[in-house]
């Protein structure tokens, strides 16, 4: 299952729920201001993370600001606290599957929400006497 953090407002939030729902891909939509974030869940986010907090926490929005916080001072648990009482401080929006982390709507990342058995048939599929070749074959020949 996939799941989407939202926020109202979000362009990119509406784009990503829009491509998901475009490619029939099952998800679950998760408004991060209405919706009070888990400890659980918040620990789950960062764990699946590369990079840690910079991945999911956006340090230039306007509340970050204000806090003046240094992210490096805080314990595990004082961060979740913290993220859990200013959820605007999460970039947006985040998706996510059991395999897949993707932060952020990028047209190409939010591909590996398609399921491998997909891709592999439309990669088999589409050849030089698809009428879509020249853009999509083509692409595909030059990755």
């Amino acid at each position: 299952m996939i799941l989407l953090y939202t926020s109202p407002g979000c362009a990119s939030c509406r784009k990503a729920k829009q491509w998901l729902k475009d490619n029939n891909l099952p998800f679950v939509e998760k408004n991060i201001f209405t919706t009070l974030l888990k400890e659980d869940e918040i620990k789950y986010l960062l764990k699946r993370t590369e990079n840690g907090t910079e991945d999911i926490i956006s340090t230039r929005s306007k509340v970050f600001q204000e806090m003046n916080v240094d992210l490096d001072d805080l314990s595990l648990n004082e961060l979740v606290k913290f993220i859990r009482e200013n959820p605007s401080i999460l970039k947006r929006p985040i998706i996510l599957n059991e395999k897949n982390l993707v932060v952020g709507y990028d047209d190409d990342e939010i591909t590996s929400f398609v399921p491998s058995e997909l891709r592999n048939l439309v990669s088999k599929t589409c050849n030089e006497t698809c009428q879509n070749y020249e853009i999509c074959g083509a692409c595909r020949k030059e990755a």
